[in-house]
């Protein structure tokens, strides 16, 4: 029996148009863990899932992989949806990845956990870059936009609180695909233009999806590049955000954030009026003072009497004249007996007052002899004694 010859492409098109036939591998969804992951410059993700016992290699195309919202990572859970398939060049079956989503968690906080890591680990959160807020500032930017109730909330805030402000709206989009874009267009533009001197920039309330343009690296790194200090104001207080970590100052609503960005008007009107009454009683007190220096000057005897102080000053001349000779007395004493203990000492150390005592100093040719070594038999000596001198003869 004779069995037909195949090509090997034929064999590989064969088994893809079976598996392409099979209702049950057009549609899976597959739970794994992502192994051996490669991303390449077309764009096309690779990798594999696998579980204790199996191994499953996987392609994403580029075309697919622009939903995601996260950076698949080896050993992260995911579950796959898509078709399997062989790829007749290599004869090798895969499954053609459509959408990928985190297992556990939802693909959004997924992409924010990666995300925060990321810029986390570049020093985007260091508290040493964060800009203090002005305490009275001139002129405010809101960048978020011009139809929420929230920049309605804001402006009612900032007139009540600080009506001293300039307040202008950067309108932008702050939920869709192109809002992030706008964004951090807006507080780039406000930083070149040197608009103000803080911006606030958020919306109110949503789902993490209306909320995640606030979760976009560019904003984020527009936020960081800012010159300008940044007040981050989105949603409500359990909602965190990129920008919230990035920002100079984090607020837990709209409406907070124009609360810490300007201070209360009564509360600084109070402020000044309790200086004023301290600066009152202050000028009060120094008053009272100079007022009661001056009626001891008037019921000082000098001032009636000016000669008094010309006598006091001659007490004092006279005493001081006193003081003086007496220490120049004393001084002279000490130095007096110094020098007679200093002459006392000298005169003991004196040669003569060894001759005195019977001592003579014999002097030859050669000068004065300190050894029989240094005469001669007939040499003439000179002895010094303490009343003069003699003239004798060496035997």
């Amino acid at each position: 029996m004779e069995y037909p010859v195949y090509s090997v492409s034929q064999v590989n098109h064969h088994i893809k148009s079976l598996l392409d036939s099979d209702a049950a591998l057009s549609g899976l969804c597959i739970r794994g863990e992502v192994s051996n992951y490669k991303l390449y410059p077309s764009g096309h993700h690779y990798f594999s899932l696998k579980d204790e016992t199996g191994a499953l290699s996987c392609v994403m195309f580029r075309r697919e992989a622009a939903s995601l919202r996260f950076r698949p990572q080896n050993g992260m859970k995911v579950v796959a949806f898509g078709y399997v398939t062989v790829y007749p060049r290599d004869g090798k079956y895969q499954l053609y990845v459509s959408a990928l989503t985190a297992d556990g968690v939802g693909d959004l906080h997924a992409a924010f956990e990666q995300l925060k890591a990321k810029l986390a680990a570049q020093g985007l959160f260091d508290q040493a870059h964060k800009k203090p807020i002005p305490r009275f500032p001139k002129r405010i930017a809101l960048v978020t936009s011009p139809a929420g109730a929230a920049v309605r909330d804001m402006l009612r805030i900032l007139g009540t609180r600080w009506p001293m402000a300039e307040v202008f709206v950067v309108p932008c989009r702050v939920q869709g695909a192109e809002a992030p874009a706008e964004i951090a267009g807006a507080i780039s533009w406000v930083n070149a233009q040197s608009l103000a001197d803080l911006i606030i920039t958020g919306r109110g309330g949503g789902s993490m999806e209306d909320l995640w343009c606030f979760n976009d690296e560019g904003v984020a790194r527009a936020i960081y590049a800012s010159k300008i200090p940044v007040i981050s104001a989105v949603g409500h207080e359990p909602d965190v955000t990129i920008a919230d970590y990035v920002a100079d100052l984090r607020s837990a609503t709209p409406s907070n954030a124009a609360e810490l960005a300007v201070p209360d008007q009564n509360e600084q009107y109070a402020l000044l009026a309790h200086l004023n009454r301290r600066m009152a009683k202050a000028m009060e007190r120094r008053v009272a003072e100079a007022r009661a220096a001056l009626e001891q000057a008037g019921r000082s005897r000098m001032l009636h009497d000016p000669m008094s102080w010309v006598d006091d000053r001659r007490q004092l001349l006279d005493r001081q004249r006193d003081r003086l000779g007496h220490g120049l007395s004393l001084s002279m004493a000490r130095d007096k007996e110094r020098f007679g203990r200093l002459a006392a000492s000298l005169d003991a150390l004196s040669p003569l007052k060894v001759l005195g005592r019977g001592y003579s100093i014999a002097k030859g040719p050669g000068g004065l002899v300190k050894s029989v070594k240094d005469v001669s038999p007939g040499e003439e000596l000179e002895l010094r004694v303490a009343d003069g001198s003699i003239v004798c003869e060496v035997k």
